[in-house]
């Protein structure tokens, strides 16, 4: 059965070690605002230190991110799936994830995973499309995707694969046909991540050179509401929308240029509910009042970033109102006009 306690992973960030390849739009250390690479003594610091603000009875985990995990050396695997491990057998923490690539997994090392208490495992796959994982450097195809997707699956670790929207050469074409191949291959979970330029990237060289044009924010987060939708449908949990907004990317000494924004996943919640509001039959006619009710959760979604949905039936009505209504759930919502 499902747990109805709080859920909290204590990221720890390995910036791009284990990597082979170099990805166009990669600068871990720029984008996690991390630039050094942990010792085993760092992990127990980075446990304890989250530990010591999280609530005791919450359910915790230990998540190595940033890094192709399974690339490093099996002596370095086992350092930090060590230092994660004595915080398991005190019973601070319910289980250990990780993030690597797929070119990376095989049975041996999936069997080394099996001896600590790894529940999930992240493939970042960015893409299904072979043109697409070729202009941005990946290193691998997409039928490794889908290899190293089902050795997760069959060694018994609950799978989520990461994507990312806007790479080199992709089309929305190109994005439906990843979410589809990750809803196909039985992932419980995703993370989507529009793509972005970052500072000391190949992909700075290419815009700068005009050989490279970014998604714009809105239309990024129109692109990623449709995803949003659809992985929801395939119950599919999406986990992040967007990057994490490090000080590099907040202050933009990280960010070339590139749809980023600290409340990314806002934004599509917003435009998923715009969708939605296209069922109310639009008025000219400034005498008449609006009142919509939603799930008290979703108000702020249903109102808008920047009131944004607010303002645009406001062009139709004399007056909205959004009114909190228990009974609602998710993006429900009823309406009346008067």
């Amino acid at each position: 059965m499902p747990s109805n306690r709080r859920h909290f992973n204590i990221p720890v960030f390995i910036p791009e070690e284990g990597c082979r390849f170099q990805c166009v739009f990669c600068n871990q250390r720029q984008i996690s605002g991390r630039q050094t690479i942990p010792t085993a003594k760092d992990v127990v610091a980075i446990v304890e230190q989250h530990l010591a603000t999280q609530p005791v009875d919450a359910e915790k985990e230990i998540a190595f991110f940033g890094g192709n995990f399974t690339g490093l050396p099996i002596e370095r695997q086992k350092q930090l799936l060590e230092a994660a491990y004595d915080f398991y057998v005190k019973g601070l923490i319910r289980s250990i994830r990780l993030s690597t690539r797929p070119d990376s997994i095989d049975t041996e090392k999936l069997a080394l995973l099996k001896q600590y208490p790894v529940k999930t495992i992240e493939l970042g796959v960015q893409s299904f499309s072979d043109h697409v994982l070729q202009k941005s450097g990946r290193g691998h195809t997409a039928a490794q995707n889908r290899e190293a997707a089902l050795l997760v699956k069959e060694a018994g670790f609950e799978l989520v694969l990461q994507m990312m929207t806007g790479l080199p050469g992709s089309s929305v074409i190109d994005e439906m046909n990843t979410a589809h191949c990750i809803i196909s291959l039985g992932a419980t979970g995703t993370r989507i991540y529009p793509c972005l330029v970052i500072k000391g990237t190949a992909l700075e060289k290419l815009f700068r050179e005009g050989k490279y044009k970014p998604q714009e924010l809105w239309d990024a987060a129109r692109l990623i509401a449709q995803l949003i939708r659809l992985f929801e449908e395939a119950e599919v949990k999406v986990l992040r929308v967007g990057l994490h907004p490090s000080e590099g990317l907040i202050n933009g000494s990280s960010l070339v240029a590139g749809p980023f924004h600290p409340a990314f996943r806002d934004i599509a919640e917003t435009l998923l509910f715009n969708d939605k509001f296209r069922q109310i039959p639009l008025q000219n006619d400034q005498k008449q009042n609006l009142t919509i009710k939603v799930a008290p959760s979703s108000l702020a979604a249903a109102v808008g970033f920047t009131k944004y949905n607010k303002n645009q039936l406001l062009n139709h009505f004399g007056s909205v109102r959004f009114i909190p209504d228990n009974n609602l759930h998710a993006r429900e919502f009823t309406y009346s006009i008067d």
